[in-house]
Order: C-alpha cells, then structure tokens, then sequence
C-alpha cells in the first residue's frame, strides 16, 4: 500500500471548497478533496489559514448566513489545522525576507518545509519567488505531479 502524501493547503484553494463564487480550478480543487476521501494525500494548513479564509469569505460579498455556513463548513474538511511554533515563525520571517513574499504567505512555505510536504496554492507568487520548495500550482493538481 502506497503511503499517503502530506499537502499544505493554501487559503486560495480552501477557499474554493467552501464557496465557488468567482473562482477558477474548482475542478483540480475538488480533486484534491477527493484524493484525500481515497487516503492518497493528507492534507494540512496552518492555523493562519483559518483567518485568511475568514477575511475572504468575508469579501466575497455573501450574505452573513451563508457566511456563517461556509466558516462552519471549514471546520469540517479534512485539514489538520497546525500551529505557529516559534521554530516556524523564525523560518516565516527568513522565507520572507529572502524571497520576499509576505510573512503570511511564508508561513504556510515554512510548514510544508517543516512537515516534508508540497504546497498547493492558487497564489503564483509562491512558484515564482520561493525556491528549493515542492510547490505546485493549483491549476497543475494531478496525483503524479507530487
């Protein structure tokens, strides 16, 4: 049996899992979705994710109730939410100062270093600016790419 990969899950793609409002890849998103329902990878994110994706939710526009649907709904997928260590935010600060990229973005950089996995994100900053890193861009998702 073939061990299950570690992704980190960028905010920009747990994003599309809980409202498709303007955005692209929801095909390549929900792929990842059912990757993990079939064991083949084990998903992660930062605790950051969480308020990224708040304030996002929050500018989609949604009336409150289906807001407060789409946070609720986030705490149900399958995503071990991981908290800053003081390790990880010392590499955040280097991984964002070098490559520079903001301190969030490096964050969730740092926990896939620290964790040994690939970062999916829909945000091209991190395939551009961040080198010596598995990092795959959403729209690219396919299992044999990891």
């Amino acid at each position: 049996m073939t061990k299950a990969r570690k992704l980190v899950i960028d905010s920009s793609v747990i994003v599309k899992w809980l409202n498709s409002q303007d955005e692209k890849y929801l095909d390549q998103a929900d792929k990842i979705l059912k990757d993990c329902e079939k064991k083949k990878v084990v998903l992660y994110a930062p605790e950051l994710a969480k308020y990224e994706v708040g304030n996002a939710i929050l500018n989609k526009g949604l009336d409150e109730s289906l807001a407060r649907i789409c946070l609720t709904t986030l705490y149900s997928l399958p995503i071990s939410f991981m908290p800053l260590s003081k390790k990880e935010a010392g590499e955040s600060l280097g991984i964002a100062s070098n490559s520079r990229i903001t301190y969030y973005d490096a964050v969730f950089v740092a926990l896939a270093k620290n964790i040994d996995a690939t970062l999916v994100t829909d945000n091209p900053k991190h395939q551009t600016r961040t080198t010596g890193m598995k990092i795959i861009s959403l729209k690219n998702y396919k299992l044999q790419t990891l």
